[in-house]
């Protein structure tokens, strides 16, 4: 895949159960959606709609873009008695 490839990190927020998704790369960008899939399938729309917004797209802009989303998952377990 060519191109520049936006990074979008996830991480699970336990209390709301919800994944929480932010980036460096796309400014503006903070969703959340209870799965990853979801997550995924709302980044499709917002991160070219941010983009946009922050005039951010390449002059030269290519037919598709790239997006890595990497998620960050911590639970505390209790030992069996």
């Amino acid at each position: 895949m060519k191109g520049h490839v936006y990074h979008v990190y996830a991480d699970w927020d336990s209390e709301a159960e919800v994944w929480v998704a932010t980036s460096e790369d796309v400014p503006g960008l903070a969703t959340e959606a209870g799965t990853m899939e979801a997550l995924a399938a709302k980044l499709r729309i917002l991160i070219p709609e941010l983009l946009e917004a922050n005039h951010l797209i390449p002059e030269a802009q290519p037919d598709a873009f790239a997006f890595e989303l990497t998620g960050h998952l911590q639970e505390q377990i209790r030992w069996a008695s």
